[in-house]
């Protein structure tokens, strides 16, 4: 049985450092949010690159260039099953920020949140949008309840729990940061799901950030952090369950959201160099809509000229002459061998999203 929160919290040197810190970061990346005119430039491939990420904490292996590539209209990735496991955790993450807008985070928000993940994938079986009615484990593959690592609460008490949970999201005592944390490990040690837990604890994270008003747009993910220290991730939360080592979790977790927010700052100054760089060469010349098509490739690396012409309301041939002087200039580049409807790739931009995680100092 999880301890009731919030948890009696020394604030030591290092947890108030901790916090300053990712404060600090977290400032940061929203005001560089807001100062974009354009931060969709940057969202919809961040969603998607969590939700690779996060997908891939659960043993997925489709990468970010198969997914975009894919939505784009290119054919061959590698495992479809996959592919829809991480097509349904951005429409997953995509409804709880629309759903944000009417309904408070809450236990029904967290089961239409299941719903969207798990519907039609191999987790499907284990009832979509419902919380479970029967003991679950967690452990190696094909462990028994008495060989696991770890035996979340029955189900009697589970409903309890949960109720517990649903309040304290209500609670506006908290820094919004140390809130967060709480309720990420506290979700996780419920695990009030027969599958999909860990994918809707980290969806919590981001939703929880946006509802208490800390970014003004879906820029900052944990999971990259989370997969990147995977054994400390895990080993983090089993301790607190264990030895109610909340400190040591939320330093843990708040050097995550530090982390995370200068590395998503960088990735977008990266991109933003980018496209200030594109823009230069046709500075003084006769683009035609080159520049605007800079601006989609930015947004997502794989685009067709039809659907850039979609996009922009133009004619096919308008499309295709704007992607003709970005191809002849070297920025976007033919994907595959198709020879209709062609997707082309801005492969710059693609290696700035997949590139490894900074972790930076602590």
């Amino acid at each position: 049985m999880p301890a009731p929160l919030p948890p009696p919290i020394e604030w030591d040197g290092a947890l108030t450092a901790a916090l300053s810190q990712a404060d600090f970061a977290l400032g940061r990346l929203a005001g560089e949010g807001r100062r974009f005119p354009n931060p969709h430039f940057f969202i919809r491939s961040f969603v998607r690159r969590e939700a690779v990420l996060s997908s891939r904490i659960e043993g997925t292996r489709t990468t970010l260039a198969e997914l975009l590539a894919v939505e784009a209209g290119a054919t061959g990735a590698s495992d479809a099953a996959d592919l829809r496991e991480v097509g349904n955790y951005v429409v997953a993450l995509e409804f709880g920020l629309e759903r944000l807008e009417t309904l408070p985070l809450s236990l029904r928000f967290i089961r239409e949140l299941h719903e969207r993940l798990m519907r039609g994938v191999r987790g499907g079986f284990a009832a979509p949008g419902e919380f479970r009615r029967s003991q679950n484990w967690i452990g190696p593959p094909g462990c028994g309840l008495n060989d696991a690592t770890y035996v979340p609460p029955p189900v009697e008490e589970m409903a309890e729990c949960l109720y517990a949970l649903e309040r304290f999201l209500h609670n506006r005592d908290l820094p919004p940061l140390v809130q967060t944390a709480l309720a990420h490990a506290q979700f996780e040690a419920i695990h009030p799901f027969v599958d999909g837990n860990g994918r809707v604890g980290r969806l919590l994270i981001t939703l929880l950030l946006m509802e208490r008003g800390l970014l003004p747009s879906p820029l900052l993910y944990l999971s990259a952090y989370f997969e990147a220290t995977r054994e400390a991730y895990y080993a983090h939360l089993l301790a607190v369950t264990e030895n109610g080592a909340w400190e040591d979790w939320l330093v843990y977790f708040l050097d995550g959201v530090r982390s995370q927010a200068e590395d998503a700052l960088a990735r977008i100054a990266r991109i933003d160099a980018l496209l200030a760089s594109w823009l230069d060469r046709f500075a003084g010349s006769r683009a035609g809509r080159a520049e605007e098509v800079l601006g989609l490739f930015v947004e997502t690396p794989f685009w067709t000229v039809r659907d850039i012409g979609r996009r922009m309301g133009v004619a096919y041939t308008t499309a295709r002459r704007a992607v003709d002087r970005l191809e002849d200039a070297g920025i976007v580049a033919l994907v595959g061998e198709r020879r209709r409807n062609r997707v082309y790739c801005a492969r710059a931009v693609l290696e700035a999203l997949e590139a490894p995680v900074e972790r930076g100092g602590g």
